[in-house]
């Protein structure tokens, strides 16, 4: 999996420094994929531990969080203006805002790896899709997902509580590669953007396979339990 969108350049092969590798791809998400992006926080060293810039010691999501409550504000389309704030914190997350140029639906990793599978199998057309650190996926769809996929589980003859499946759409934001969670690793790539998905599938076209997935999972998780 990769952690960026990637680079063929002889330059890109030269390892850069952490801060230099969020700053380019936040420009890139920006330029290459009219993609709007925000500094999120990030993780600070403190007694040998590494702990979230936010000051909580408890925090739910170390280094991949929004820093204010006005953050939709912030977020910027522009790769000069992404170059401009990651300039001033290289250290901080990437965020991307959902319900604007895509939606994202959620689902165990477990399950998004089976769904993935399957849907390579019937060909069909995938847009960009991230793993995270605590071992969840995101699959970049257009938005107006999270209007519409309760509908289609209930179609299906699931019942959307039944299923570990959500969607962020407007309001919401996902952590985007190369940022680290925690201790627990970056979120990556799982399908890396490139020119051939430029253009997101319809959350229906996808959603016969996640829920399939999950449902599948659940029925697993219970089994395992017995």
């Amino acid at each position: 999996m990769d952690e960026t969108i990637g680079v063929t350049t002889e330059a890109a092969q030269i390892p850069k420094q952490r801060g230099e590798q969020l700053l380019d791809s936040a420009v890139r998400y920006a330029e290459e994929r009219h993609w709007d992006v925000f500094p999120g926080t990030w993780l600070e060293a403190v007694d040998g531990r590494e702990r979230c810039s936010c000051g909580t010691a408890d925090c739910p999501l170390p280094g991949g969080h929004a820093v204010k409550p006005d953050w939709a504000t912030l977020a910027t389309g522009s790769g000069v203006g992404a170059r401009r704030m990651w300039s001033k914190q290289p250290k901080s997350s990437i965020l991307l805002p959902t319900g604007r140029t895509f939606d994202a639906i959620e689902v165990p990793e477990a399950a998004g790896f089976l769904a993935l599978a399957r849907m390579e199998r019937m060909e069909l057309t995938l847009g960009p899709v991230t793993c995270t650190p605590d071992r969840r996926m995101f699959f970049f769809v257009l938005p107006g997902a999270s209007a519409k996929v309760p509908d289609l589980i209930r179609k299906l003859g699931w019942t959307p509580a039944s299923l570990d499946l959500t969607t962020r759409g407007e309001g919401h934001y996902v952590a985007a590669p190369p940022t680290r969670i925690g201790g627990r690793g970056a979120v990556q790539w799982a399908r890396r953007p490139t020119p051939a998905n430029r253009w997101l599938p319809d959350a229906e076209e996808l959603i016969s396979a996640l829920a399939y997935a999950c449902g599948r999972e659940a029925a697993e998780s219970r089994a395992r339990r017995q």
